[in-house]
């Protein structure tokens, strides 16, 4: 599965480990003797004509790929797509000994990676041509899928991926060095870990990352782990994938289930809209599963187990192709002649080259943080939820209001969502803090199916009768008995209001008695309600002493206690005739 790409093409691929060697050996020898070197044509040089004509066979056959892949005949822009690396690789030129054609070949695979991929499904058709304009095209020319908002509803808030940070990390000089002690420690560490890998100096490399200018990617990582690991370990166990792999989930998002790409890959294991669709995790107007806690990992072990049985049981390429598409790989293995990542790793995309020792680097550093100078993290409690099955639609603020939390909190624990309200039509189960799932269940059955987008919940104050809700909110007397019917208010308790909310229509105080030094012929007061924004150190009472108001009915309003503090800018609703 592709899930996420560079943004950058692979001018800066130059320092990957079996490329580099050569270069570096040619420059060497170029200093040692610059003057023999201008006198006679090297190897280089003489071939240099034959080179052009390599390049432009194989851009004419990555053209065509291209207008094939426009035309969506994918099969036939694969095959051209092959014509265009072989034109390189069968000339018979040795493609390290030669800067500009090392140079030409890194970009042409670097653009075939990303041409190849489907466009994810929010970005406009009209931007597909325009992915890659010519074989040395900027990847600054790419333009970002369009998250297009869906009318009626304000769409979920996302986070960037940390794939996409990846796929320009260029490790330091500093971080490539590994001495000798590092070096058998790593093969030492293979045992610690559920499944077998092959030790590679890139491997220490990130850990070194890591330990350096990565640090707090990898401490926060550590920290929020906590929420999901429990659940991912179990998911992974009975899917049969070893449960080290886990650690998938820091590098693919952060552990942040509304992380999403540049190229539209979203939630924790950052699956594309086509292949999370493969597993079963549906895309609507109303849901997107990818961003589900339960259901996207255990479609994203599936994944891996599917394709680490394609090849064989090699995790190391199974992780690979989980970011850069089995396709990549598969070529990969065809150029290399060999079925063995480190042997695949000069053929496939720099962000896949930098993926899989991050993968491993990353689980070294997890199964034994304090021997890698990470101490004193500790991870973030695991998420806890009640269920509560709803079977038609219902808004967030409803359910908020039922539950004692905010729309917000319910957001991040149903990221899944993509509207405050839960699906038309068709059943929905809804995460609720812990412990108030009964109390949701009671009051979901006072209100009809039809009428569960619209209605509110106020939370009575103790000894409050229906008649004084029904005076402060506008609310009809009758509409309250009949959707309140059996409620005992003497201890307070939820009141369902069946329209609208009580915090925008006009407040209706009750006649002042006789006892209070009023007239018993006074008639009512109707007061309007207006917005106030809390300053520093008010309380409710402050704030109705301000506008000439009860405490009660100001805290009752606006379902809060008259001893909550209020933060600095909060809206409070404050009946006034002002």
């Amino acid at each position: 599965m592709i899930i996420a790409f560079p943004r950058t093409l692979a001018r800066a691929a130059f320092l990957l480990v079996a490329l580099t060697a050569p270069i570096v050996s040619l420059r060497a020898q170029q200093a040692s003797s610059a003057s023999s070197l201008r006198a006679t044509p090297n190897e280089v040089e003489r071939a240099d004509a034959r080179v052009t004509q390599i390049i432009t066979k194989a851009e004419n056959h990555f053209k065509q790929g291209r207008a094939n892949l426009t035309d969506n005949r994918r099969e036939q822009a694969r095959d051209e797509f092959d014509r265009a690396v072989d034109a390189v690789l069968e000339s018979g030129l040795d493609v390290r000994a030669n800067p500009r054609l090392q140079t030409f070949y890194l970009e042409l695979v670097e653009n075939i990676y990303r041409l190849e991929v489907p466009a994810p499904l929010q970005q406009p058709a009209a931007a597909t041509p325009a992915l890659v304009a010519s074989v040395n095209a900027s990847a600054s020319d790419v333009p970002a899928p369009q998250l297009i908002a869906q009318v009626g509803f304000r769409e979920q808030k996302f986070e960037p991926s940390p794939l996409d940070e990846l796929s320009r990390l260029t490790l330091t000089e500093d971080e490539k060095k590994v001495t000798p002690g590092e070096a058998a420690d790593l093969e030492l560490a293979k045992s610690a870990i559920n499944f077998p890998f092959q030790s590679n100096a890139l491997i220490q490399h990130f850990i070194n990352y890591y330990q350096g200018r990565g640090r707090t990617t990898m401490e926060n990582g550590l920290r929020r782990a906590g929420r999901y690991m429990s659940m991912a370990r179990r998911i992974f166990r009975e899917e049969g994938v070893p449960e080290d792999l886990v650690w998938l989930g820091q590098v693919e998002s952060a552990w942040r289930p509304i992380a999403v790409s540049h190229m539209g890959a979203a939630g924790l294991w950052q699956f594309m809209p086509y292949t999370g669709a493969d597993y079963g995790l549906r895309q609507t107007a109303w849901i997107d599963e990818r961003n589900s806690f339960e259901k996207a990992t255990k479609a994203s072990a599936r994944y891996l187990k599917t394709l680490a049985r394609y090849y064989n049981g090699n995790w190391e390429l199974a992780i690979g192709a989980y970011n850069t598409g089995p396709g990549n790989i598969d070529r990969g293995i065809r150029r290399s002649g060999a079925a063995n990542f480190w042997e695949v790793y000069p053929y496939i995309a720099q962000e896949t080259r930098n993926y899989v020792p991050n993968i491993l680097a990353t689980i070294l550093i997890a199964k034994n943080p304090e021997k890698y100078g990470f101490r004193n993290i500790k991870p973030e409690p695991a998420l806890a939820y009640d269920q509560v099955f709803v079977p038609n639609a219902t808004s967030l603020q409803l359910i908020a209001e039922a539950s004692d939390t905010s729309v917000d909190f319910l957001r991040s624990i149903n990221p899944e969502l993509r509207r405050e309200v839960t699906p038309r039509g068709e059943s929905h189960v809804i995460r609720v803090p812990p412990g108030k799932g009964k109390q949701l269940t009671a009051v979901l059955k006072r209100v009809p199916l039809d009428r569960r987008e619209t209605a509110r919940v106020l939370a009575a104050a103790p000894g409050e009768s229906l008649q004084q809700i029904a005076s402060r909110t506008g609310v009809d007397l009758g509409q309250l008995q009949q959707w309140n019917a059996g409620v005992n208010l003497n201890a307070g308790g939820k009141v369902v209001l069946p329209r609208g909310s009580a915090r925008n229509v006009a407040l209706v105080r009750a006649k002042p008695n006789a006892s209070a030094g009023t007239s018993a012929g006074s008639g009512s007061a109707v007061k309007k309600l207006i917005r106030v924004r809390a300053q520093n150190g008010d309380t409710v009472a402050r704030v109705a002493s301000r506008y000439s108001a009860s405490p009660d009915e100001v805290a009752r309003l606006n379902n809060i206690t008259k001893s909550a503090p209020l933060r600095a800018g909060q809206v409070v609703m404050v009946p006034s005739s002002r």
